[in-house]
């Protein structure tokens, strides 16, 4: 045999079997040892299990099988009635297959506590012809990478943003030690930078070759993914740019929201394995308008409590995401209200309505796949404003009110805004539509703290004192204030009058499923 199988014929041939044909498909390893591809998992059986040998450096001795490491969860031996024992690894788990010489390398990652770690398999391939009937080492070996990446892209290209200084820092540590094995092991081509100033993600993806990577990669807060889509925005063809180039998140920061929603967790490595594996996902886009100003939001705008709870406490950054419950609480026990004007295109009002509007999307994911130039238009830049800007003259159509005693003013793209913050559970990720939340701040603090911790629990687009609308656009004006906290995706923006509205399906993420990684509002399935 030849020392490795070329890494391009590997993925040609998982591209000539699909996933589905790839089940089943059995290679003797001699003896009676085989692996075989199951429809979740890479199933080794071999009857003489217990004489397993642990190896640490992955290459096969005395024409024996060796297996670097069962003892991690999911990988552990199973045996069946007869005595004969049975090892598998979750398909998923699978980053890599390749043939060395007369071995057969497996890179894995495996579950360490609640993080991952690198781990092979590493089998001898044996002289003697296959199993009659069996396919040889080459064709397993591609098919069991196509079953391990199924709908995703093996061998992603990647442009790495590295903020060393987001949140509590730490972020070149976490790459080093927990992302980077990963994504070599699963044969990314990476291009990576240190970022050093803010605003430097906004500049150097506005000026990236957009044929050159898949994924543009934030290893951050939700900061930097903030000026990768602003940066994708600001280009002469940033129509094209943002329907090409598929932004993804590592988590480094404090909230992490950009993670939890597309990868479904905030811990790095976790993370990393959900970005190898992911696929490419269809993402609302929000255009906010100030001043003569255009931005792009991906995540949330919020002006009152939240706003001043994050901004507010930039001086406890060193906390963590502790930060925003101390900012929180001292707000909510001063009963403080943020006075503002708000006209808003109301599109769904009412929650049993919400409800029905996120089954359907749920029911039928087919729903989120959009036509990109179609709702662009086939603009090259960014696409023409429906309502013009905060300077223009409020449509007709519109809903105008004055409220003097909201606490809490929050409108979400996704369904996460930070670890356990499920804020916005009816969220859809195409629906072309924004959730809107308002809470009166003239309640009893006891009422407003049940409403925020409703937020855990799952309870919280249930609780009465919320009120949650669809919204496809708004404007807001802050009253009787001189200065105060306007967040975008986390960014302070100037305490002035804003416009927002929605474009149906203008970004592109990587996402692990290709839905939002959070559980929809209680009791949907019974709507």
């Amino acid at each position: 045999m030849q020392d490795a199988v070329p890494l391009a014929d590997m993925e040609n041939g998982a591209k000539r079997m699909g996933a589905s044909e790839a089940i089943g498909l059995r290679l003797g390893l001699g003896g009676n040892k085989t692996l075989t591809i199951g429809e979740k998992d890479l199933v080794l059986f071999d009857p003489d299990g217990k004489n397993h040998k642990k190896s640490s450096n992955g290459k096969a001795s005395s024409g024996k099988q060796l297996l670097e490491d069962l003892s991690c969860f999911n990988c552990l031996p199973s045996r069946s009635a007869d005595g004969k024992g049975k090892h598998t690894i979750p398909l998923y788990n699978i980053l890599w297959a390749e043939l060395r010489g007369d071995a057969l390398v497996v890179d894995y990652a495996a579950p360490r506590k609640s993080s991952l770690k690198l781990q092979k398999w590493t089998f001898a391939i044996p002289t003697q012809d296959a199993e009659a009937g069996g396919p040889s080492p080459e064709s397993f070996v591609s098919a069991l990478v196509s079953a391990a990446y199924g709908e995703a892209k093996p061998r992603k290209r990647a442009y790495v943003l590295i903020n060393p200084n987001s949140g509590p820092g730490g972020a070149l540590g976490k790459w080093k030690k927990h992302v980077k094995p990963l994504f070599e092991a699963a044969r990314m081509e990476l291009e990576v930078v240190n970022l050093s100033r803010g605003g430097e993600a906004t500049e150097l993806t506005e000026k990236a070759d957009i044929e050159k990577y898949d994924t543009i990669m934030a290893l951050s807060g939700d900061g930097t993914p903030f000026e990768i889509f602003n940066g994708l925005g600001r280009r002469p063809d940033a129509a094209k740019a943002l329907a090409k180039i598929a932004v993804s998140h590592i988590p480094c920061g404090s909230g992490n929201a950009f993670s939890l929603n597309c990868n479904g967790s905030n811990n790095d490595a976790v993370a990393a394995l959900a970005v190898v594996k992911g696929v490419v996902m269809p993402l609302d886009l929000v255009s906010v308008t100030q001043g003569d100003r255009r931005t792009l939001s991906f995540l949330s705008q919020t002006v009152g409590i939240i706003a001043e709870s994050d901004l507010g406490t930039e001086n406890l950054r060193w906390m963590g995401s502790t930060r925003f419950e101390v900012g929180l609480v001292t707000r909510v026990l001063k009963k403080k209200c943020y006075p503002f004007d708000l006209s808003v295109k109301v599109e769904i009002e009412g929650k049993e309505m919400i409800k029905q509007h996120y089954k359907k999307y749920a029911v039928d994911p087919s729903l989120l796949n959009v036509d990109a130039e179609a709702e662009t238009g086939g603009a090259e830049g960014l696409p023409k404003l429906k309502y013009g800007t905060v300077q223009d003259e409020i449509p007709s159509d519109w809903e105008t009110a004055s409220h003097d005693n909201v606490g809490t003013f929050y409108v979400g793209n996704m369904a996460y805004m930070s670890s356990d913050a499920n804020f916005f559970s009816a969220a859809v990720p195409t629906d072309g539509l924004m959730d809107m939340v308002m809470i009166r701040a003239d309640i009893s603090p006891v009422a407003v703290t049940k409403a925020f911790l409703s937020v855990e629990t799952g309870k919280f687009f249930d609780n009465p004192n919320v009120t949650y609308k669809k919204v496809s656009a708004y404007r807001i004006t802050p009253r009787n204030q001189e200065s105060g906290y306007i967040s975008i995706d986390g960014e302070r923006i100037p305490f002035e009058p804003f416009q927002a509205e929605i474009h149906r399906g203008l970004g592109r993420v990587i996402s692990k499923r290709g839905v939002y990684e959070a559980a929809g509002p209680a009791g949907w399935e019974k709507a």
